[in-house]
């Protein structure tokens, strides 16, 4: 029995690397291929090789990823384009896990305020820039 396989590619000038996922999304195996036509051909033949290739997935088909989308929709499978999101989308959402403190211990109340810098002027009383810091030179 042969089961529908997805594959998606993130395309680059030289290389593209393709990913072969189940019907249920699960990952069957990633791997590299150049960017040239023999490339391509390697590239699907590596997917049929899991199954039925019934939809491929395509960062940048207008651009590294053209010549891919061409070949592979020649060959009879759908092509979909992928779009990347926004960087400066992803940048403004911040990080996405908790911090380790709270995920390790989610009971323990976390310190309020910033911590002190510890360094041996902060410690003895002495030049506050005397923590292992050099003062910089004026030119």
């Amino acid at each position: 029995m042969t089961c529908a396989i997805t594959g998606g590619v993130d395309t680059h000038a030289d290389v593209h690397v393709a990913a072969a996922l189940d019907p249920i999304g699960g990952l069957l195996g990633v791997k590299e291929f150049p960017a040239t036509s023999a490339g391509y051909a390697r590239l699907l033949s590596w997917l049929g090789g899991f199954g039925t290739v019934c939809l491929v997935g395509i960062e940048g088909t207008g651009s590294y990823g053209a010549g891919l989308a061409r070949y592979v929709s020649t060959a009879g499978v759908r092509v979909v384009e992928v779009d990347r999101s926004d960087r400066q989308d992803r940048r403004r959402q911040g990080k996405t896990r908790p911090p380790r403190r709270r995920q390790r211990c989610p009971g323990r109340p976390v310190r309020p305020g910033p911590r002190r810098a510890q360094g041996p002027g902060r410690r003895r009383g002495g030049d506050p820039r005397a923590d292992g810091r050099q003062a910089q030179r004026r030119r």
